[in-house]
């Protein structure tokens, strides 16, 4: 008996070996390698529905790291809850060779809250698995499965998780009962997708990929789901948390969440009622009476990241904030659209997804509830609909900032689901508007007066400086000018919180040593205040279309009042640049000892062809060298 087992392990020992023998580094195909740091080289997702409240989700993955820039694409996180159980993790780490190194299971993992403030659809907790290896190529195989009491909600397969990672092979199968209906959705697959769907005791549907190339990261790059392959499943019947529905649009699922997860929230106690209708008693004007209600909200609570109630996608009951003064994005809208439904003005609670580097909507084609993360408020005035972030006990009612405007977001109304979009801050919205007037004296020194007004998205620029002490916001004042020896004297800094808001800056300040006067000379630099730096980098063969996400103006205005008795030595600065994607003019003028300096930028937002990245880098490159002019004088 004893050499039959021998035998057996021997085999499996053999079997295993040569399992990992096929993730030699050098066996990777030669054409997978460009641009790539890592490179996935056999990734099996399974997700099977047994029944409404039980799926199950099996992956098995192995991926090659290239080089550091590919360590946190073999980084394995692992989120879970009540809703969801890690069962059965298992890995090893290979060397360039294929050969193991060390093995790791569940109990090689850390915890970590999975909260990031506001979100709505993380978990409550997430493992987390980071290999400490430094010599590369490395190899991460393992896998796991995940017990899923739910069937609302199905991993998305993304064969490409990001830039810079190359596919050998990923493949997909979702399985369910035939009455288990679904809706899914393929995106972003221009080649190399294999698909079939297979009819009998069970619906079994695959997707499966090879051979992709990693996709390089570039400047100005679209939003990485605009470009990676994906695919999306949402179900037609489903139970969650105990609780059935069904929906197949935006509005059979928006109006699922109202009845289900909203509708019974907004109870307030009758004092707090009659505290907000006497509050506003005087007020006729129903966007007035919001915006006072809205500044009470904000003055008498404060933003929490709580996940409670469905998986974390129901909000505390309205009289629980209202008794305990704080909540997270959910349960702050819900309190609000409380005290508002006090004084019976409607509103709407919306599902957004927030975030400030991409606008990411809501897609008008597929309705998911795995789509949106933050939650703000919708209050649809005649002729005049008003956006509210509950969150913040700063920010002016009616303004979103760039954290979510210009994006799809779904409003949760009684009559069900509507599919609206935010405003969007344009180009000329979003308006740095500068002047200043400076002297510079016989020893060189500047001093003088700079007033700024920031408007649109650019209201909360010094949203970070307003609460610091006053030598704080001095330093941090000089971080944000490039000015050498910089001394402030006096920094005012106010916002107008109507519903147009601004924000004003102004500094009184002095610099020494900031022109060169000797031998009947004179040299400054024009625009000490608000220059580009440098250009985009330098890209070949680009592959992504050219994506600015978001435009805006900048307009400075500075005039010199100069020592008496010089000429310019040179030609005046005079640039003018006009492009699809930007303009810009810079300019000035010498008169008597005025020298007035006049600057205009306009970044244009939208999608451009990638043909165009290299006037892109060219315009860039101009406004650089205009920003650096320095003024050359010469005594008369």
């Amino acid at each position: 008996m004893k050499p039959v087992l021998l035998t057996i392990c021997l085999l499996a020992g053999f079997l295993c070996a040569r399992a990992q023998d096929n993730y030699d580094a050098g066996l990777i195909p030669k054409d997978l390698l460009p641009y790539a740091s890592s490179v996935i080289r056999d990734e099996q997702m399974n997700v099977q529905v047994e029944s409404l409240d039980n799926t199950i989700v099996h992956v098995k993955s192995a991926i090659t790291v290239l080089n550091k820039n590919g360590d946190r694409d073999a980084d394995i996180f692992l989120d879970y809850d009540k809703s969801r159980v890690i069962k059965n993790v298992k890995g090893v780490i290979l060397n360039e060779f294929g050969k193991p190194i060390t093995k790791f299971s569940e109990g090689d993992f850390e915890d970590q809250s999975a909260w990031d403030g506001f979100s709505l659809f993380l978990g409550n907790k997430i493992k987390y698995y980071r290999p400490a290896v430094t010599q590369y190529p490395y190899t991460v195989v393992y896998e796991y499965e995940m017990k899923l009491k739910q069937s609302l909600v199905f991993p998305q397969w993304e064969p490409v998780p990001g830039y810079g990672v190359a596919v050998q092979k990923s493949t997909f199968t979702f399985s369910c009962g035939k009455d288990f209906n679904i809706r899914y959705k393929e995106n972003n697959f221009h080649e190399n997708l294999i698909r079939n769907k297979n009819s009998a005791a069970v619906n079994t549907y695959t997707w499966s990929v090879s051979n992709l190339k990693a996709s390089k990261t570039e400047p100005f790059s679209p939003y990485y789901k605009n470009v990676i392959p994906y695919v999306q499943i949402a179900p037609e019947k489903f139970t969650y948390f105990g609780i059935d529905g069904s929906f197949t649009d935006w509005k059979t699922l928006g109006k699922w969440e109202y009845d289900k997860l909203l509708a019974s929230r907004t109870e307030l106690p009758e004092e707090t009622k009659e505290h907000v209708r006497e509050l506003t008693k005087d007020i006729v004007d129903p966007k007035l009476k919001a915006k006072k209600i809205y500044e009470y909200m904000q003055g008498k609570t404060h933003y929490v990241s709580v996940q409670v109630g469905i998986g974390g996608w129901q909000p505390f009951l309205a009289s629980d904030v209202d008794k305990q003064n704080y909540g997270d994005c959910k349960a702050l809208v819900n309190y609000t659209q409380a005290l508002l439904k006090a004084v019976n003005i409607d509103s709407w609670y919306c599902v957004v997804e927030a975030g400030r580097r991409y606008k990411v909507s809501l897609e008008n084609d597929f309705a998911s509830m795995d789509q949106g993360d933050h939650i703000i408020l919708c209050l649809p005035f005649k002729n005049d609909t008003t956006w509210a972030d509950c969150t913040s006990q700063t920010i002016p009612f009616g303004y979103l900032g760039d954290f979510t405007d210009d994006r799809n977001v779904l409003a949760c109304t009684p009559e069900g689901g509507k599919l609206i979009h935010t405003p969007k801050y344009s180009m000329n919205d979003d308006m740095e508007s500068r002047t200043a007037s400076f002297t510079i004296n016989a020893d060189g020194e500047l001093s003088g007066n700079m007033h700024t007004t920031f408007y649109g998205a650019n209201f909360d620029n010094r949203d970070e400086i307003f609460n610091e002490p006053v030598k704080e916001q001095y330093k941090m004042i000089q971080k944000i000018y490039p000015i050498n020896n910089m001394d402030i004297q006096r920094l005012d800094l106010k916002q107008d919180k109507s519903f147009k808001p601004f924000t004003t800056e102004n500094i009184k300040l002095s610099a020494r040593d900031y022109a060169s006067l000797s031998d009947g000379k004179c040299f400054f630099m024009i625009n000490s205040i608000n220059r580009v730096e440098e250009p985009p980098k330098q890209v070949t063969n680009r592959r992504n279309d050219v994506y600015i996400n978001r435009g805006y103006t900048d307009m400075d205005e500075i005039t010199y009042t100069i020592p008496a008795g010089y000429r310019l030595e040179k030609e005046p600065l005079e640039v003018m640049i006009d492009k699809p994607f930007g303009k810009y003019t810079a300019t000035m003028e010498l008169k008597g000892d005025q020298l007035t300096y006049k600057r205009k930028f306009q970044l244009i937002d939208g999608t451009y062809s990638k043909d165009t990245y290299q006037d892109l880098v060219d315009f860039f490159q101009d406004v650089v060298d205009a920003d650096d002019y320095t003024v050359s004088l010469a005594k008369n």
